[in-house]
């Protein structure tokens, strides 16, 4: 059995805080460590998601190219992970050719198998700034929950997507003005072209987690419609045809496609370059993808629509285990408001072990969970240093006591070395 785990590919356009890490990335590394102790073939990948609006916004608010703010903030996050031991086997980013190439080919293979079509659509364009604005540039009052901030392509608070133009009160991101409509061309992915596929997938996930499949049959029962996948911004991947040359791939399409990309940039950093075939390729291949639950509609419906409608065959999503949020002393996480327990400040304090120990004992797996440093506290010097500390240390002295600080490896039901073989010296990690 091969293995293909990524986690939800973080933006190149902020931090990465704890509920970030709580959510997609701890759970997926204990996951991958599990596998690789009991020597499966796993691949772990993950990257940078380097495109759409929020990272031309800061951008535009800074001065400078797009670029400059995905590399400052690739290397934070990288750096972020390596603090707490995140352990990827590849981490990449979607601004990088080979990307570019593969998402080009994935759209092109779309187009041509008549999954893809044009259509004169009304978008907001901001009269001031004298631009078309795709999503991300305006907000407003959710059309379906009512929920304030909205943005413009999805709600945070209900998780809904809808049309862009039915947002309330919109407002541009850049002036704060009240944009106007005016007509654009765009290029649509038929969902509805998937759905006998998309029943058939899901009937067979009776074990997924109970808020993904619920999710997923209730989009299939309110009836599966069309989702633009360009936008007319310049910050982005050209779309590869002749009569789109000012159009740009929704980032929303193209980042699922770099768990592709970063894989084969790990097959070529190996020195096998074909690699990443035996994996992607091969429907067995147990496909896993570790998000957070407001990602649900992108990994579950538009990704695997857009597997199945590829040329080749792909291997598609086997588990998408979602996790809810964590929130800290009792409110919502606000990255803007900057009420977030930043990973990089805090490794300059505590060990790295100490928020992965208390994460994952306090994991927002089936609920909401919440962050309090009184918590924190208890968790790491009751349970981690005092319990198990104990319990580490009563057993390396009993091993220096009885057996000279070396304890032979036990066999095991795979295969491993009996009790005549190797042995590791007290306190040696293997």
């Amino acid at each position: 059995m091969k293995y293909l785990i990524t986690s939800a590919l973080p933006y190149a356009n902020g931090k990465l805080h704890i509920g970030h890490v709580a959510g997609a990335y701890l759970p997926a590394d204990i996951f991958v460590r599990f596998l690789k102790l009991n020597q499966a073939d796993v691949v772990y990948i993950c990257g940078t998601d380097e495109h759409g609006t929020p990272i031309s916004i800061q951008a535009d608010a800074e001065g400078v190219e797009p670029q400059v703010i995905v590399e400052r903030y690739h290397k934070l996050i990288e750096d972020a992970f390596k603090g707490i031991d995140i352990d990827f086997d590849n981490f990449s980013g979607t601004s990088r050719p080979p990307h570019y190439t593969m998402s080009q080919e994935f759209f092109t293979a779309l187009y041509e198998n008549k999954h893809i079509h044009p259509k004169d659509t009304l978008q907001f364009y901001c009269e001031y700034d004298k631009r078309f604005l795709a999503d991300r540039y305006v907000e407003g009052i959710c059309p379906k929950c009512g929920a304030e901030r909205a943005r413009g392509d999805q709600c945070d608070a209900c998780g809904q997507i809808y049309d862009t133009t039915t947002l309330k009160e919109p407002k541009c991101k850049i002036c704060g003005n009240a944009p106007v409509i005016k007509a654009t061309r765009h290029w649509f992915l038929h969902l509805d072209g998937f759905t006998d596929k998309m029943k058939a997938w899901i009937a067979q996930k009776d074990y997924w987690k109970e808020n993904v499949r619920n999710f997923m049959l209730n989009l299939l029962e309110q009836g599966l419609i069309e989702r633009s996948i360009t936008r007319d911004i310049k910050w982005g991947i050209p779309v590869p045809l002749p009569e789109a040359q000012d159009k740009v791939l929704y980032v929303w399409f193209d980042a699922p496609i770099g768990y592709i990309s970063s894989t084969v940039e790990w097959a070529q950093r190996i020195g096998q370059p074909d690699r990443w075939k035996d994996y992607w390729h091969d429907p067995e291949t147990q496909l896993i993808h570790f998000i957070g639950k407001d990602n649900i509609i992108f990994h579950a419906l538009i990704w695997p629509a857009m597997l199945m409608g590829q040329k080749q065959t792909y291997c598609l999503p086997h588990d998408i285990p979602a996790n809810e949020f964590m929130n800290l002393e009792g409110q919502k996480i606000s990255t803007s408001r900057n009420w977030a327990i930043w990973v990089d400040e805090f490794v300059q304090e505590f060990d790295g072990d100490y928020l992965r120990w208390y994460l994952a004992t306090n994991a927002p797996e089936s609920k909401d969970s919440d962050f309090s440093w009184k918590d924190f506290q208890q968790k790491v010097n009751g349970e981690l240093n005092n319990v198990l500390g104990n319990l580490a240390n009563r057993v390396f002295a009993f091993s220096q006591r009885f057996f000279a600080g070396k304890i032979k490896a036990g066999g095991n039901q795979r295969g491993g070395q009996s009790g005549a073989g190797r042995c590791l010296q007290a306190g040696q990690r293997d």
